[in-house]
């Protein structure tokens, strides 16, 4: 157990998030979500979570099994087609990871949800919030263009909400 860890997540509070996500940062994130949908039959979630409560601290938990846990909660793999997509960020940690439903995961390479989480990471550690989701969701949308094609038959309804969900 990481005593330093343990003070991090203590000390984070929802005013990170706050800060990091005012209300206009979460409407442009649900816009671009939104929009990236039109685009593709996938399903995109954003979620952001301040610290981890300290029974998953005391537990060991890090940011790849909450963002599992959270990717349940919040039944993004209760989608059509498999095809749903989330964006987990846990600020105490400074952490941020890409879970992919079943329809999907397999046809992405590992690197390359690394080299978006990796590429949303560097914004975050410069203060571009904003602008790091936005790259993130971008590369989601390339690789959901792909494989998941939109419906010629005309628009689709959104089975997830596009707002981003504050933990």
């Amino acid at each position: 157990m990481n005593l330093m860890r343990i003070i991090r997540h203590l000390v984070t509070g929802q005013s990170a998030v706050k800060r990091a996500f005012p209300p206009n940062t979460l409407n442009t994130i649900k816009q671009a979500i939104a929009r990236s949908e039109t685009t593709h039959s996938g399903e995109i979630v954003f979620a952001v979570e301040a610290a981890l409560d300290i029974s998953l601290l005391l537990k060991n938990h890090f940011s790849r099994e909450r963002a599992i846990d959270v990717f349940s909660l919040l039944r993004v793999w209760d989608t059509e087609q498999n095809n749903g997509v989330m964006i987990y960020l846990l600020m105490a940690d400074h952490s941020v990871e890409i879970i992919a439903d079943r329809g999907i995961y397999t046809r992405m390479e590992q690197a390359e949800w690394d080299a978006a989480c990796h590429t949303m990471e560097t914004a975050f550690s410069q203060g571009q919030f904003e602008q790091g989701i936005l790259s993130g969701i971008d590369v989601i949308t390339r690789v959901l263009q792909q494989y998941f094609p939109a419906n010629s038959a005309g628009k689709r309804k959104s089975e997830l909400s596009d707002y981003p969900v504050v933990l």
